[in-house]
């Protein structure tokens, strides 16, 4: 098995880890999340689209066939699944077995952006939702979606549902300008989130004001961190030959760097420090086993 990155962060990378029961399939894992007790979310675009897997790759369970129609982002926090239904604008929280708890948003209704083509830069942002793509908790509760494919902004919620504000406007180079908003994180007041065709991570306060940003990056697709703070970042392929990981420090500086299979979309650090990719054609994970 192939080795990548340095020092600390050192891994052995097992391709295909993932493995479905004997005759299935995966089709496109866009997203992958784990539990507290490290089980793994992969969230595939086919029936069934949640397949959860334990520590050794073994399949565990599915859930959720029919409910979604073009399945997006995954996050997993206190044991509280958050995902994105991207095509139906619909935002949804459900139990770690797979029961409905809350949506945001209403199926198939979409704000008006004047957008036609997902991951175009839309003509003005607009309000929940219109193609969005993740959507995280904080530790107090409230929700932030990342709405990106066909708008350009950050909502963020109460945790009964209620729309507190939103921030961003189409652009390309200002802080607060957004070119598909792809992923997001939020960790001790900040708010981290993947300006991907501007080929960023910009980073604002809660209430949306920018602190800062980090810009040696192509793609940025997707953002987790782990215990220690580091950050790991999964990015396409923007034009070169491979899709990457970048694990970056609290400043955004690069601690290590390596290719990666796929496109980069979706992708998870769990407890252990190891990494999670989802992949597509054809779908399954890669795991990267922390050795450093």
């Amino acid at each position: 098995m192939p080795t990548v990155g340095t020092g600390k962060y050192t891994y052995t990378l097992i391709q295909d880890w993932a493995k479905l029961p004997p005759g299935e399939t995966f089709a496109m894992v866009s997203a992958v999340a784990t539990d507290s007790q490290d089980r793994v979310y992969g969230f595939q675009r086919k029936d069934p689209p949640i397949v959860i897997f334990d520590r050794n790759g073994n399949f565990l369970s599915s859930w959720g066939n029919g409910a979604f129609d073009f399945a997006h982002g995954i996050s997993i926090s206190d044991d509280t699944v958050y995902l994105t239904d991207r095509n139906n604008s619909v935002c949804l929280v459900y139990t770690l077995d797979g029961k409905p708890i809350q949506m945001l948003g209403r199926h198939g209704v979409h704000s008006d952006t004047g957008c036609e083509r997902p991951g175009a830069l839309v003509p003005r942002a607009a309000g929940p939702f219109n193609y969005p793509s993740e959507m995280v908790a904080d530790p107090a509760g409230d929700f932030y979606v990342s709405d990106g494919y066909r708008n350009a902004r950050v909502h963020r919620f109460a945790p009964d549902g209620h729309h507190k504000l939103s921030w961003g406007e189409p652009g390309k180079t200002a802080p607060n300008q957004f070119h598909l908003p792809h992923s997001l994180l939020v960790h001790e007041g900040r708010v981290y989130v993947c300006d991907r065709e501007n080929h960023r991570i910009q980073v604002f306060t809660p209430e949306g004001q920018p602190i800062t940003m980090w810009t040696d990056l192509q793609q940025p697709m997707d953002i987790s961190i782990d215990t220690e703070e580091v950050f790991y970042v999964s990015e396409g392929r923007a034009g070169g030959p491979s899709a990457r990981i970048s694990v970056l420090d609290k400043a955004g500086a690069v601690l290590t760097r390596f290719d990666c299979r796929g496109s980069g979309h979706g992708s998870w650090v769990d407890a252990h420090g190891d990494i999670y990719l989802g992949v597509g054609d054809p779908g399954g994970i890669d795991k990267y086993v922390r050795q450093g």
